[in-house]
């Protein structure tokens, strides 16, 4: 069941609610005691607060309409409707809402969809607790934050598609089997991969075979293998 918290605004020492040089912030996150560590973090800050959490996509769209934040804080991996399919809706009801997001995935399997998508940055998990108020500070003022080594690999990564003509072959791929072939890769099973991502053991399997269509692959032992080799050569 979604759920959506909202935070009372902090009262100045007159009584009145906090100023409005203060930005707020919506939380999208369905681990919630990484949620409430973000949080706390953001709460120790005179320029930033929380005015709302929320742990789905449908209770993050409700509680963007409901609270009107400055900024929202998403993560990626999420039961139902992923995150990047939330950056879009939430965007098609209000473009320029900064977006940052926050992912257990290493930054160059997610980040470039993630900014297509439409967010202004892309902060790991790993690396959150050091970057992420930086980062929220840098996207309120409409700039886009990403790390320098992403940068870097961003642009080789454009140069490189550019050169050849086409892009990677898990382009093709929707965000969703994207993520199912990432875990493919890191040796989870059909049944593994559907506990990570609260999904169904027989979605899971839907997803395996539009990967191995549209990859091209006619078993799936040279699917799995590709997958592991496509992961360690992000990840390395």
């Amino acid at each position: 069941m979604s759920m959506t918290v909202q935070h009372p605004s902090t009262p100045g020492s007159d009584g009145t609610p906090e100023s409005a040089g203060v930005h707020r912030l919506l939380v999208v996150d369905d681990h919630p005691g990484f949620r409430r560590g973000i949080v706390a973090l953001i709460a120790d800050e005179t320029d930033l607060s929380v005015c709302g959490e929320a742990d789905s996509a449908p209770s993050a769209l409700e509680a963007m309409r409901r609270l009107n934040p400055d900024a929202a804080v998403i993560d990626i991996s999420m039961p139902g409707t992923n995150g990047i399919e939330l950056i879009k809706m939430m965007l098609a009801e209000r473009p320029k809402l900064p977006i940052l997001v926050l992912s257990m995935h290493e930054e160059s399997l997610y980040a470039l969809r993630a900014l297509k998508a439409g967010a202004k940055g892309y902060v790991m998990k790993a690396e959150a607790m050091e970057n992420v108020l930086s980062a929220i500070r840098t996207i309120l003022t409409r700039e886009l934050y990403v790390s320098p080594k992403l940068g870097q690999r961003l642009i080789f990564r454009a140069v490189q598609s550019a050169e050849a003509g086409n892009g990677s072959p898990v382009d093709r791929l929707s965000d969703r089997e994207l993520e199912v072939l990432q875990l493919l890769g890191k040796g989870f099973s059909t049944r593994d991969v559907a506990a990570e991502l609260h999904l169904s053991v027989k979605t899971i399997e839907t997803h395996r075979a539009n990967i191995k269509q549209k990859l091209g692959f006619k078993e799936s032992g040279e699917m799995v293998r590709f997958a592991i080799e496509w992961v360690t050569q992000e990840e390395g």
